[in-house]
């Protein structure tokens, strides 16, 4: 996130949307403000937000944007469509 942005907004309202429709409590979201922890962009190579990083099961992926495309969020964190 950068800021209190609509796409960071909207972002995160997707995300926690996601994550309770087919992970149900087998995630954990760290939101970090690349405003105030710019130290924290840098360690990740972020220079666009907002982004997610999925970081396990390896391989790291990284999606950018406010996550609307809920079929392209599924593939990128290797969810099959009808995951519970």
């Amino acid at each position: 996130m950068a800021g209190d942005g609509p796409n960071s907004r909207q972002a995160l309202v997707n995300l926690r949307q996601l994550c309770q429709e087919h992970l149900k409590g087998r995630c954990t979201i760290e939101i970090i403000d690349v405003v105030k922890n710019f130290r924290a962009a840098l360690k990740d190579n972020i220079l666009i937000t907002p982004a997610l990083i999925l970081v396990a099961p390896l391989p790291k992926v990284v999606v950018l944007g406010n996550l609307s495309d809920r079929q392209k969020l599924l593939l990128a964190l290797r969810l099959p469509e009808g995951y519970p």
